[in-house]
């Protein structure tokens, strides 16, 4: 096996509420710029030890999200050895293949990957996140049904966590400062949930 990750996804876009880019469908804004974190709780990459790490995507998505050529910047946590990064960097690039292969076959360019302090906080399905020195911070918090549990998307055309529900749900704030990026937006999408990898 070549990997074996598991952990939480915290997502944030400049789409309204729900993103049509679950459901294959064009952007709100004819584009959609969003932050994608996945925090490992536990996991190795080719024997490497990657739990407590951090990986977050600052993706622009030019048109609709199926047809590819994203713009990323990539974020992984400062904390992270030489030898974890690099393993974080090629499951996530798809090299190492499995379920995330397919969403990394979407990312035209890798801009940048740098690393800097992440904070990653999840309690249940709530979430927020902050990459760095001001260039990403990020609160959400899902709806609730009828039944007081949380509203979630199963089987979906995209998505950023293969085999799991995603929960849905509102931003409270999102902020983006990064070269192609300035943005300040309030209850805009946002989407939480448990991932697990294998390849």
């Amino acid at each position: 096996m070549a990997y074996s990750v598991e952990g939480q996804l915290l997502e944030v876009c400049t789409c309204n509420v729900l993103c049509p880019c679950w459901v294959g469908e064009d952007p709100d804004l004819d584009y959609c710029d969003g932050l994608l974190g996945w925090h490992l709780d536990k996991g190795k990459v080719e024997g490497v030890d990657v739990a407590g790490r951090t990986l977050v995507m600052l993706c622009h998505i030019p048109g609709n999200i199926l047809k590819g050529n994203w713009k990323v910047r990539v974020y992984v946590d400062e904390d992270a050895t030489e030898e974890q990064k690099n393993a974080l960097l090629n499951v996530w690039s798809g090299k190492l293949g499995g379920p995330i292969a397919d969403m990394a076959g979407l990312v035209g360019e890798i801009v940048s990957v740098e690393q800097v302090p992440i904070t990653f906080e999840v309690q249940g399905v709530n979430g927020t996140v902050k990459v760095g020195d001001g260039i990403i911070e990020a609160g959400l918090a899902p709806f609730k049904g009828a039944t007081g549990k949380e509203t979630a998307l199963h089987d979906t055309i995209f998505t950023t966590i293969p085999g799991s529900p995603a929960y849905v749900g509102k931003a409270s704030h999102y902020k983006a400062k990064a070269p192609g990026f300035d943005i300040d937006l309030q209850d805009h999408n946002a989407v939480s949930g448990h991932f697990k990898f294998e390849a």
